[in-house]
């Protein structure tokens, strides 16, 4: 239980979403309360530098998830919370990325005016760390939002390179396995150290 969050959220007047503005200097509060404090500094810079993030406060899972569902609850329009998720993007702040994946997983496709998956893979850019891109996508696979079939993923490795890793990875997080993709997994282009263990476990497991 974080008292200061719960009094921030409960200090927050729902009007305040209706102004992105107001919404994303009130998440940065949100982000700051939910720190576990001072002592968790050193760890955050380092991450911030070695992510590529704008910043990391630190902010635990327990709170990012109460803060999403006291945005879910009162969100009169969930249209314009969808359009926080390029926003929040684009600052790239460690919690912000953490927050779209839990936007992601929970708005509909008809908020988002796109299927969640096209939504998320138009945001990652080369740069992006594969540790995040992971836990973005298996939250979205926790939710109603699946990993798309086998159809999706190839037409979507067959627009770049990047995507085509990016593929690999869905594929690594799916129920289903690796199925009739292990071609797919193969010819995906090389990556770092993380990335070709998770290639190497696809390629010998039985699924």
């Amino acid at each position: 239980m974080n008292v200061q969050l719960d009094e921030l959220l409960a200090s927050t007047t729902p009007k305040t979403l209706n102004s992105k503005r107001k919404t994303m200097k009130f998440l940065l509060k949100a982000y700051q309360v939910s720190s576990p404090g001072m002592i968790s500094k050193p760890k955050t810079d380092v991450l911030s530098k070695q992510g590529g993030f704008s910043f990391h406060y630190g902010s635990t899972d327990p709170e990012m998830r109460t803060l999403t569902s006291w945005l879910l609850t009162n969100s009169s329009n969930k249209k314009k919370l969808a359009r926080l998720v390029p926003k929040l993007w684009k600052r790239h702040g460690k919690e912000d990325l953490k927050l779209v994946g839990l936007l992601l997983a929970n708005l509909a496709k008809e908020d988002l005016n796109e299927d969640p998956w096209i939504v998320f893979i138009h945001l990652i850019n080369k740069q992006e760390p594969l540790e995040t891109i992971l836990e973005i996508a298996e939250e979205m696979n926790r939710s109603e939002h699946k990993v798309p079939d086998d159809e999706w993923i190839i037409a979507m490795a067959q627009q770049n390179s990047l995507w085509h890793q990016i593929a690999m990875l869905f594929i690594s997080i799916r129920e289903d396995g690796i199925g009739e993709l292990k071609p797919l997994v193969k010819s995906a282009p090389e990556g770092g150290e993380l990335f070709e263990k998770i290639r190497k476990r696809l390629l010998t497991s039985n699924s």
